[in-house]
């Protein structure tokens, strides 16, 4: 077999495939006698031939099938090694990196995408919605490469990337609610509302901040309906069958003409964070934290 060429290997390959000429040179983009000539080059070199060809059938002979099944793992292998060549040869910065985010990504996160997109034009970054309720579940299983999840994070399986948007909670109330005309409320006057709070596997302490059962001072807040997804939420505040605690980039992203959103002083801030497994941690991962780092952090004293 000196001086095989790779792409009469691939000939035979397709043709043990497909067992029929034509097809054969519609997926190589050859015509057909192309494909009888490569075919016939590499039956030479082998001195025997690999298929029976009848004016009714195509099929492989003895030969072709143990040829094949020796062939084929050596060629897969071939293949994977010049990917992993290629993709190294671009700083693992290529395919796609499907992004988790909890209802919506404001426009400030968008426009981090977009610069990643342009800065590495061979990975794409595809959005992709993840329950409210389960924050982590998706990137987890493999369903998003990374996710865009709102503090605390606590799991030790989780890498904790960019943390941006440090801002104050607001508390989201339906127009005709006797706080909505206010410019900011304390946190103890949650004790006066029904919190929202969330169904589903998110761990309790993410639950408990998303949803406190206290203020500050002790006081208990009374529990709302239970939802899973942001629009859920938000559709029963808008039915005046609670109150629920937003980040700010989430809440303002919101236009929403039934519903109001009013800052609260006296609980931690909002922050949002980029997260993904320690087990699956790549290139792409870094970069994409370092940009959004870059983009989205405010430096301190600016």
């Amino acid at each position: 077999m000196s001086g095989v060429e790779i792409r009469e290997l691939e000939c035979f390959l397709v043709l043990s495939e497909e067992l029929h000429f034509g097809r054969a040179a519609e997926r190589l983009y050859v015509s057909q006698s192309r494909v009888s000539q490569l075919l016939g080059a590499l039956e030479r070199r082998i001195g025997g031939r690999l298929l029976e060809r009848t004016s009714r059938r195509v099929s492989l002979t003895p030969l072709g099938e143990g040829f094949l099944s020796e062939l084929r793992p050596s060629y897969e292998a071939l293949r994977a090694t010049v990917e992993r060549a290629r993709v190294s040869a671009r700083g693992g910065l290529e395919g796609t990196l499907r992004v988790g985010f909890l209802g919506s990504a404001d426009e400030r996160v968008m426009g981090a995408l977009s610069a990643f997109r342009e800065r590495h034009p061979h990975c794409e970054v595809a959005p992709v919605e993840i329950p409210l309720a389960d924050p982590f579940g998706a990137v987890r299983r493999g369903d998003v490469d990374a996710a865009i999840v709102c503090l605390p994070v606590a799991e030790p399986d989780l890498v904790i990337g960019s943390v941006f948007s440090r801002q104050p909670q607001l508390l989201a109330v339906p127009l005709g609610h006797p706080l909505a005309g206010r410019a900011t409320l304390g946190a103890e006057e949650l004790a006066d509302c029904r919190l929202i709070g969330l169904r589903g596997p998110a761990p309790r302490y993410w639950r408990e901040f998303m949803a406190p059962s206290t203020t500050p001072s002790g006081r208990p807040v009374a529990p709302g309906p239970q939802v899973r997804t942001l629009q859920e939420g938000l559709t029963a505040v808008a039915a005046g069958l609670g109150t629920m605690l937003l980040c700010a980039p989430t809440a303002t992203h919101q236009n929403r003409r039934d519903i109001a959103f009013v800052p609260v002083t006296g609980l931690p801030p909002s922050a949002l964070a980029l997260i993904w497994p320690h087990s699956r941690e790549s290139a792409r991962h870094r970069a994409l934290s370092q940009l959004m780092t870059d983009q989205l952090v405010t430096p301190v004293g600016a």
